[in-house]
């Protein structure tokens, strides 16, 4: 059988207590129910009151043992109630310092504001990168949830620029507002274009109509479920190869083929060559869907002699394995 919790005998001891003391007085000096509840509590309680009736040698002796044994029952009692609130308050406390020690000390991790369907799949992408990842969350419950799958998180309202700051977003590298409506979207895409210039904004629209705001508060990309969603239906339908290929490259878990995108850093080992002097094609095995210089023009297909400089952006598909060198050397670099 499962032992009873500290808490819950603290609790059933006084009870029984005031049991045994009613069940006493009636059976001794003939109390109705409601005197002998009387006459238990403030003897208990040790404040004293009249008798309700004349005790009688039994009856003094009763309260004498009641006083004694009861009296020191409840107490102890009501000392482990304290003490399980007291501690439990210290514990959140000190677990919520824990986490702020721990999130002040990120850098370059991405905050994600609501934990609901479309914020729980954004953290299980980030988790499988790996990212480091700060969820932002008004409701106590559902955070329980995101920190049972080993998330930092912070409770509060992501529209307050205090809440924002609790998330490390000076040190952030991207914010992902995913909460319930477009205009606590639009909000916080305001305080935190405001928080960090130049932090990567991803924002969740209900409505089209709130992209062209999103944009204008300052988000880097917005993003339409029900828009992607129809796009994926329909490609379902016209093109399910192309369909099961993006899938294949950006979903799956059990294959080792992906697309990912990584940054040219300066003296680096393909910086200033040509993309066949890098042996991206033909040593890693690399397939180079595209290049985004860093004025922002995205370059399809490139040819071999195209020079890679650095700061462009490299879309990649490949091997993982072969996708993690190429980010261990540029890391290097």
């Amino acid at each position: 059988m499962p032992r009873r919790s500290p808490l819950l005998r603290a609790v059933s001891a006084p009870a029984v207590v005031v049991a045994v003391g009613v069940a006493g007085y009636m059976t001794i000096t003939g109390m109705g129910v409601i005197d002998a509840l009387y006459m238990t509590v403030t003897t208990l309680s040790t404040v004293g009151f009249r008798e309700v009736v004349p005790l009688g040698p039994g009856g003094q002796i009763f309260t004498m043992g009641l006083i004694v044994s009861g009296v020191g029952i409840v107490f102890y009692s009501a000392s482990l109630v304290a003490r399980d609130l007291i501690e439990g308050e210290l514990r959140r406390g000190f677990g919520r310092r824990k986490v702020q020690r721990q999130i002040a000390q990120l850098r370059q991790h991405v905050v994600v504001c609501g934990f609901g369907r479309m914020g729980r799949i954004v953290c299980k992408e980030l988790a499988a990168k790996p990212a480091a990842c700060v969820v932002i969350d008004r409701d106590g419950e559902i955070l329980r949830l995101a920190e049972a799958d080993g998330y930092l998180c912070v409770e509060g309202d992501a529209t307050e620029d205090a809440v924002l700051q609790a998330a490390g977003i000076a040190a952030a590298q991207g914010l992902v507002a995913a909460l319930s409506t477009d205009a606590d979207n639009v909000y916080v895409v305001l305080s935190a274009r405001e928080l960090n210039p130049t932090l990567r904004i991803v924002a969740r629209a209900e409505d089209e109509r709130s992209e062209r705001k999103l944009l204008h508060a300052g988000a880097t990309r917005v993003v339409s479920p029900y828009v992607i969603g129809g796009h994926r239906m329909a490609h379902a339908l016209l093109r399910p190869a192309v369909l099961d290929v993006i899938d294949l490259a950006t979903h799956s878990r059990g294959l080792q083929l992906q697309i990912e995108e990584v940054a040219v850093t300066a003296g680096s080992f393909c910086d200033g060559v040509t993309l066949q002097a890098s042996g991206l094609r033909d040593q890693l095995g690399l397939i180079v869907i595209a290049i985004r210089v860093a004025g922002g023009e995205t370059e399809f297909n490139p040819t071999a002699g195209r020079t890679i400089a650095a700061g462009d952006r490299l879309v990649l598909m490949g091997q993982t394995t072969d996708l993690r060198e190429i980010e261990r050397r540029l890391s290097a670099a």
